[in-house]
């Protein structure tokens, strides 16, 4: 059984995860949602990205954890897929779902289509990225019940974490990874993830639902999860 530290994307916390948490527990496994600095329960901190990398780093290492797999979802890919190559054999393998991936010296920012748009957004609420508003959330699987918890949970996102760039110290593919790709998203991995994949790197699962899993169909999430654990193990 493994070991699972599951980090939402931006604007949620750790309760983001409570129905993916109770069936990975059922299962057996162990699972700990964490909630990233200056989002939920942590509001208020303008917290950097590498700031991020160190909550995650920070929460394995005091829980002593092992067999560990970690999941980044939606921009949390970025800091959890930095801290995988950190926390050494700890690492049973990593799951990134429907996220943006880390680039050495790229941010979040960096990897929309309009960056500048971003930043714009960021100062006009002061360093803060507001939450999204219900509209945005159509055709994705939710139900309006869903969608009214999500926003209703969402906080401002800190941006010091969406324009500073990532740092690896390796490449991408020596992680042991599996991406999980969100078709009613977009129904193609982003282009890195495509060229890890094909060249064998990493496994690619698709799921049939939108942007956000772990309310949309949180079952079905939790049985990729624990089996991406047989993946890695298959691959080792």
């Amino acid at each position: 059984m493994a070991n699972f530290v599951l980090v939402a994307g931006a604007w949620l916390g750790s309760w983001a995860w409570d129905e993916v948490v109770a069936e990975l527990r059922g299962a057996g496994h162990g699972a700990y949602p964490l909630t990233l600095s200056g989002l939920a329960e942590k509001r208020g901190a303008p917290a950097g990205q590498q700031a991020h990398v160190a909550d995650v780093v920070a929460e394995v290492e005091r829980l002593d954890l092992r067999e560990v797999v970690l999941v980044g979802h939606s921009y949390s890919g970025i800091p959890v897929g930095q801290a995988a190559e950190r926390i050494g054999d700890r690492l049973a393998g990593l799951v990134l779902v429907d996220a943006n991936v880390p680039v050495p010296g790229e941010s979040f920012a960096d990897q929309l289509p309009e960056p500048a748009a971003l930043r714009a957004d960021l100062a006009a609420h002061g360093g803060w990225w507001p939450p999204l508003p219900p509209a945005e959330f159509a055709e994705q699987g939710l139900t309006v019940g869903q969608i009214n918890r999500i926003v209703a949970g969402a906080t401002p996102h800190p941006g010091p974490s969406l324009t500073e760039p990532a740092v690896l110290e390796g490449s991408l593919a020596a992680l042991p990874a599996v991406y999980v790709k969100c078709l009613m998203d977009w129904p193609e991995p982003p282009p890195v993830v495509a060229g890890l994949v094909s060249a064998g790197h990493w496994r690619l699962v698709e799921l049939d639902t939108g942007h956000w899993p772990m309310f949309s169909c949180p079952a079905e999430l939790a049985r990729v999860l624990a089996g991406s654990v047989r993946m890695a193990q298959s691959d080792r």
